[in-house]
């Protein structure tokens, strides 16, 4: 089997650090006002917010790591790279609909979720099935088991917003989740082509 490229590492790896650093940056300079616990990523990104083009180029970047990680995932079954390409469209598309900055907007809440439901179903539809041996991230069960915490996190972040309790803090959850995955996966291809060129 064919090993990810070493710039799927670094475009892949960028996805996580980018998010994490975009939002920490944005809370600080939006102020006490913003709670991150009780504040959803989408009020930093709304327009007008004192980070919005910050987030907004965050969205835009991500979105293009999603989909060259796609492109580079070479060992992953087609179906789910383009779920995962799909996920990254549908963070592109965000820039086009942002939050408003009071109350909620029909068309930015239809994009991220059939991003986040993308970005969810993608590791389940990516699983090799046949052939070995299978790097770990591509095993349909370890594939499973991902896309459920995504789903279970994301169910999460729904039932805060009912509840209006932390949904900030379950939307960074799930977001963190679906961004760091595709760095994973991408490592355990890139190590297990290099433990059989070892061995």
């Amino acid at each position: 089997m064919r090993s990810a490229p070493w710039w799927a590492l670094v475009c892949s790896g960028c996805a996580p650090v980018l998010l994490v650093g975009s939002w920490v940056i944005a809370q600080v300079r939006q102020g006490p006002a913003y709670d991150p616990a009780a504040d959803t990523l989408s009020v930093l990104a709304a327009y007008g917010a004192t980070s919005y083009w910050l987030m907004t180029g965050m969205l835009l970047v991500l979105g293009v790591c999603y989909v060259v990680t796609a492109h580079a995932l070479r060992q992953a079954a087609l179906p789910g790279r383009v779920a995962l390409a799909g996920g990254g469209l549908s963070a592109l598309a965000l820039t086009l609909v942002p939050a408003p900055s009071s109350g909620g907007a029909l068309e930015h809440g239809a994009v991220a979720t059939v991003g986040v439901v993308l970005l969810a179903v993608w590791p389940p539809l990516a699983a090799v099935r046949s052939g070995s041996p299978v790097p770990w991230g591509l095993r349909l069960d370890v594939s499973l088991a991902a896309s459920a915490l995504m789903f279970a996190s994301a169910l999460w972040f729904v039932a805060e917003l009912q509840t209006a309790r932390a949904p900030g803090v379950a939307e960074r959850v799930v977001t963190f989740l679906q961004a760091l995955w595709p760095f994973l996966v991408v490592l355990s291809c890139r190590r297990g082509v290099a433990r059989q060129t070892a061995g």
